[in-house]
């Protein structure tokens, strides 16, 4: 947040030298007015690119402080691993002081970013055509369910996306109910897409001078994520998926397990001693196959007309990896990896949420970090998979609520220190 009180254009206070070693955001300002996940994932990201990221909560909090908590009375790991590298105000926009409040922060900020439903941002008072009044080079991020249509006012989570996005359809077995991803495409993924947003307009802007309105949907973020099974629906037209493990096919794309569904066939196979997670994904690949013979004690394959080729495995996908699989199951899966590895086969074992969390290579990688809480002690934390070379990522703590209220209202605003004790005793902050 720029330091002054002036109406001048936001992006040009606090911006790091030409050539100087700044971050690739610095300068940059964001009002973070999203909650949960999909909204904070996304300025997260924004704030470890450099970003300066307000978040703005109501005086009680985001609701993510308090819902699964480990430990009593803490910010929960939920909030915690979602707005590491934030500044955080309180603020009741239902006040007119609130509304006024607000009104300064965009029209210092260069970015604004929500994820209320429909509607509630405009029913405060600030329209889009408002927003611009306020500051014409703002970028105004909005994050909702779906887009406009039938489905606009419905709520979404994170598995209604999956839901509605294409992706539950396709997940899960022949035989199975359709079945939620464990990766947050319906809500992080949303995020990312916002970013993408968000920065090129920001980049526009240096063309322009003004800035614009940026809208992800959830559905369209995950529908995006499953382009490749609307390229399957468009095939089924012309007949059976022969990449898919399927017998049957009707008019819609199947589930099909972890068949890759692509050009290379894969599967998991499983490996000693048979716990949940002992299992290798193995690709093969056309000039795979005739080490996969050897490995599992069949060279005759590798020559034979019914096995040598792609085409002639085909029709086959579920006979051949029960054959890799007899092999497998008698070997640890970090053998197996060895094994396949030294071919240069495409494969990669089943980790489980212990092992990552545990992945010393992951930790040098800096994608497991341990980050230091003023109330917590420490939490472990996912750290950023952008890794840029002029701009490189420190993961801090989120914030607490309300922590920088007197360096923003007072420091960055003008606000007297009682003008700030009294906002906070009417309960505006």
């Amino acid at each position: 947040m720029s330091g002054t009180t002036g109406k001048a254009p936001s992006g040009s206070a606090g911006k790091a030298p030409s050539g100087s070693a700044g971050k690739a955001l610095e300068g940059i300002r964001v009002l973070d007015m999203t909650h949960v996940q999909s909204g904070p994932s996304a300025t997260q990201l924004l704030a470890w690119l450099g970003a300066d990221v307000v978040k703005l909560e109501a005086p009680t909090g985001d609701i993510t402080r308090r819902q699964l908590r480990d430990i009593p009375d803490v910010d929960s790991l939920y909030f915690t691993m979602l707005n590491c590298n934030k500044r955080s105000i309180t603020l009741n926009t239902k006040t007119e002081r609130g509304k006024e409040l607000l009104t300064e922060l965009i029209r210092r900020s260069d970015v604004m970013v929500e994820n209320f439903g429909p509607g509630a941002v405009d029913r405060m008072g600030f329209t889009w055509d408002r927003i611009q009044e306020i500051n014409p080079r703002i970028v105004y991020a909005s994050i909702k369910g779906f887009g406009d249509g039938p489905y606009t006012k419905f709520k979404a989570y994170e598995v209604v996306a999956q839901a509605m996005g294409g992706s539950m359809s396709t997940t899960g077995f022949e035989d199975g109910p359709p079945l939620a991803t464990g990766a947050q495409i319906g809500d992080s993924g949303t995020g990312v897409h916002a970013v993408a947003g968000i920065l090129a307009a920001l980049y526009q802007r240096e063309n322009t001078g003004r800035g614009q309105r940026v809208n992800v949907a959830m559905q369209h973020a995950v529908l995006n994520l499953c382009r490749v099974k609307l390229r399957d629906q468009q095939r089924l037209a012309h007949g059976p998926l022969a990449e898919y493990p399927n017998d049957d096919f009707g008019p819609e794309v199947p589930r099909s397990g972890n068949a890759s569904g692509g050009g290379q066939p894969g599967w998991a196979v499983k490996c000693a001693p048979g716990g949940p997670n002992d299992y290798v994904y193995v690709i093969v690949q056309p000039v795979g196959w005739q080490p996969i013979t050897e490995l599992i004690g069949r060279p005759e394959l590798a020559d034979d007309p019914e096995w040598a080729t792609p085409e002639a495995r085909l029709p086959k996908l579920n006979k051949m990896f029960q054959l890799i699989e007899e092999w497998s199951a008698t070997l640890p899966k970090w053998d197996v990896l060895e094994r396949l590895n030294a071919h240069n086969i495409p494969c990669g074992p089943i980790l489980s949420t212990k092992e990552i969390i545990e992945d010393p290579s992951l930790a040098a990688n800096e994608m497991v970090v341990t980050v230091p809480h003023p109330e917590r002690g420490e939490f472990t934390t996912v750290g950023s998979p952008l890794k840029l070379s002029d701009s490189p990522v420190t993961v801090t703590s989120s914030p607490l609520l309300g922590e920088h209220n007197e360096e923003v209202y007072v420091g960055e605003l003008g606000l007297g220190a009682e003008e700030l004790r009294l906002l906070k005793s009417n309960g505006v902050i």
